[in-house]
């Protein structure tokens, strides 16, 4: 219970490294983020709902709900002993991008530094490359090794892949070599840090987290399917494109708009022991998508 308060305590004064204008609105929207988690939540409970049940805009606001919590808190503890608050404050006004959430960031802000995690995911995409051609010599069947072998020279000269230069690779990304389970400890760091999530785990917590966030993004596409990109915002459409591996910030929307329906027709393809393949895709279906459209 005192973490909670702390925590948010926290998050008030964090603003003082925000102006009193985006102060304002980033409190009045995580109060009002707070309260639309907490009714999905009293109603999961009471009618025995499960995440993948929800709606695809309950789904994200949890997902993005539970991220910004996982933050807070961390400030919340490192603010427990006496007079930490001081140094806290100060290292959220020098490292608001690490330790504010978004709702405490400026518009410019938000561009600059999606940006920059942009930037570390893609030092991650030829290490991914490199991976994926090493396991080539060990794919039994022919077929399938002279398509990854394509789709590896294609995706390293530039040329964006197609839907179907995808999903013909599905069966060797659901057993070895390529399958989740089969994945070794090298292929798991590097993915890591394709999806934003550190490698500075044991291979089997690593293991667990990417199929714990390909799982969600999976059962994330299958409720956006369902409601139809036309629902979605100009804003929501740039944000599921960021969480696929795309750096939306400087695509047009109708652009977003035609890569997250590709996508789509991917994920919606796979089963759940294919999602090997989706986790790839973050990198395959993305690196060179801007420099097709520029």
């Amino acid at each position: 219970m005192r973490n909670t308060i702390v925590s948010w305590t926290v998050i008030s004064l964090a603003s003082m490294s925000c102006t009193q204008s985006s102060r304002k609105a980033g409190l009045r929207m995580l109060w009002a983020d707070a309260k639309k988690a907490r009714r999905i939540k009293t109603n999961m409970l009471k009618h025995n709902i499960k995440f993948h049940q929800l709606s695809y805009r309950e789904m994200e606001h949890l997902r993005q709900f539970r991220r910004d919590v996982a933050k807070c808190l961390f400030l919340g503890i490192i603010s427990i002993p006496p007079f930490a608050n001081y140094l806290v404050f100060l290292l959220m006004y020098l490292f608001p991008r690490q330790l504010l959430i978004r709702h405490f960031w400026t518009p410019k802000q938000q561009t600059v530094f999606l940006d920059i995690y942009h930037a570390f995911r893609k030092q991650s995409h030829p290490e991914v490359l490199t991976c994926l051609e090493r396991t080539i010599p060990v794919i039994s069947d022919a077929g399938l090794r002279w398509h990854l072998t394509e789709l590896c020279s294609k995706t390293q000269h530039g040329t964006q892949p197609a839907v179907n230069d995808i999903l013909v690779l599905r069966e060797c990304f659901s057993n070895h070599p390529l399958g989740m389970n089969h994945l070794q400890a090298l292929q798991l760091k590097v993915l890591s840090r394709a999806m934003l999530l550190t490698p500075h785990l044991p291979p089997f917590l690593l293991r667990s987290r990417l199929k714990n966030h390909t799982t969600v993004i999976h059962q994330l596409d299958k409720a956006l399917a369902k409601l139809g990109i036309g629902e979605l915002t100009a804003q929501e459409v740039k944000s599921a494109c960021y969480l696929r591996g795309l750096n939306s910030t400087h695509i047009a929307e109708d652009r977003c708009r035609i890569w997250l329906g590709e996508w789509l027709q991917i994920s919606c393809s796979l089963k759940e022991a294919e999602l090997s393949l989706l986790l790839h895709s973050v990198v395959l279906f993305s690196t060179n998508y801007i420099g097709k459209r520029h």
